[in-house]
């Protein structure tokens, strides 16, 4: 699902929403690297979602297709920006990078959010690729033409003892030991937008 970096079911879907990014680093990044206000925006996997919301609330025209092969129908050079949320290009191909180039208009710009890891929440999800070899410059992304922004986020909640609740209830013991270290009612997350012109192939 492209609204949170893990999936969970309500209630506590509800509850990572709203302790994610509450200071707003993410849709001001994409806005800055896109930028998306005033464009056309094609939103893998994220149809009624908040992020897409957030597309909205930046002034982006948004155009939804669950994955690439449905993005197919989109005519040619209609796109400004495609943007993806965490559940897409895991990681990213070649063949991508040529569905991507053909839907977006000259100038366009790709941008591909994910986690990035060194921080609280990677200690709670164990070993991921997107901690280690996604960033490198040899890696998927970087080796094809992508950037990096890194951006220093948050899990913030109410209190400790809600922060501790959540956690417990969803990463059990691994959850309960980061839990017993917090001084705040906050966890570091670091998330890495990818982006790249199109064109651009590394």
């Amino acid at each position: 699902m492209a609204d949170l970096p893990l999936p969970l079911e309500d209630p506590l879907a509800e509850r990572l929403a709203r302790a994610l990014d509450v200071e707003g680093k993410i849709p001001r990044a994409l806005e800055a690297l896109g930028p998306i206000g005033g464009k056309d925006v094609l939103l893998l996997d994220g149809a009624g979602s908040m992020r897409a919301r957030q597309v909205e609330a930046a002034g982006g025209r948004v155009h939804h297709a669950a994955d690439l092969e449905a993005a197919a129908s989109q005519p040619p050079e209609s796109i400004d920006v495609a943007l993806a949320w965490w559940s897409s290009f895991r990681p990213i191909e070649d063949d991508d990078l040529e569905s991507v180039d053909r839907l977006l208009r000259p100038g366009g710009r790709q941008l591909v959010v994910h986690d990035y890891g060194r921080d609280d929440v990677s200690r709670l999800r164990g070993e991921l690729p997107e901690y280690g070899s996604w960033a490198r410059r040899d890696g998927p992304f970087l080796s094809r033409g992508f950037r990096i922004r890194v951006l220093h986020c948050w899990w913030t909640f109410d209190s400790v003892e809600e922060a501790a609740g959540f956690l417990g209830e969803v990463f059990g013991p691994r959850g309960a030991n980061v839990a017993a270290g917090l001084k705040r009612p906050r966890l570091s997350y670091n998330v890495a937008v990818y982006h790249r012109t199109r064109g651009d192939r590394g």
